[in-house]
């Protein structure tokens, strides 16, 4: 990752054009915004097709960046393409039940590896509401702070910090039966 400086230089490139700097951008957060629509998705194509269209974005609106935090700026373009997605498919509740239905019809054992307990988190994930799946996507697959994600969604960190609180008991929960 950039330090403060560079990431400045790179943003003031990409303002100007510059190919090279759109490159480095590109470079710096794909795996990060890649990751964070899959964890959203669960689906690759729709995936690297929702990172695409971010980085068109990107493009087309580097000129409204005026400062403040760059990850906050651009994981709130993501979290606008991920819900124009969601509103433009109106398939969130059949999306949601089919990968339940997907999950739940694996036959399951007693996991005990890594990977198995990172599928059932992702299992458990989905049947968080979309907002509140989000949330936590935003905060720990992505790294936002709190203050980040608040500003990001225009609500007060309490609100942020209450919702968080909500949604990682409700996992818990769903972990836990």
């Amino acid at each position: 990752m950039a330090k403060g400086d560079d990431l400045a230089r790179i943003i003031i490139g990409c303002k100007d054009g510059n190919a090279q700097c759109f490159s480095q951008i590109v470079d710096m957060y794909a795996s990060r915004c890649y990751g964070y629509f899959y964890r959203l998705t669960g689906n690759r194509d729709t995936s690297d097709e929702l990172l695409s269209e971010l980085f068109v974005k990107l493009v087309e609106k580097i000129g409204s960046y005026k400062g403040g935090s760059f990850e906050s700026w651009l994981f709130r373009i993501a979290s606008n393409i991920f819900h124009d997605h969601l509103r433009s498919k109106q398939r969130l509740r059949k999306l949601l039940e089919s990968q339940q239905k997907k999950f739940e019809s694996r036959i399951t054992e007693p996991k005990q590896s890594d990977d198995e307990q990172i599928e059932r988190l992702q299992k458990q994930l989905t049947r968080l509401d979309t907002d509140t799946r989000e949330l936590v996507m935003l905060r720990f697959y992505s790294q936002l702070s709190f203050k980040e994600i608040a500003t990001m969604r225009s609500e007060p960190i309490g609100t942020t910090l209450a919702k968080m609180h909500r949604g990682l008991k409700k996992l818990r929960e769903f972990m836990e039966s």
